[in-house]
């Protein structure tokens, strides 16, 4: 049990991993081909991340963070306003 955890949690960040990169390639390519390429992996990537994090929230290797309350979400919407205006 604790191996599979373990393994998931793994495969998880190295799919994070990847779709960072095709999110630093994709708009730094100008060939239009490469750049479709990139894109279709990265869609199969994101997918792969969805099937593998519903695996583990049904498993309960991942919990996820408690949701954000409305003065929470109030109060970093204020500092990007107050950021953008200066």
């Amino acid at each position: 049990m604790m191996q599979d955890k373990i393994m998931v949690n793994d495969t998880l960040t190295g799919i994070n991993g990847e779709l960072v990169r095709y999110g630093e390639m994709i708009p730094q390519t100008e060939n239009k081909e490469l750049k479709q390429t990139l894109k279709q992996f990265r869609n199969a990537c994101e997918t792969s991340q969805e099937e593998l994090y519903q695996i583990a929230r049904e498993k309960a290797y991942y919990v996820p963070a408690s949701k954000a309350t409305q003065e929470e979400i109030s109060h970093v919407k204020s500092l990007f306003t107050q950021s953008s205006a200066m």
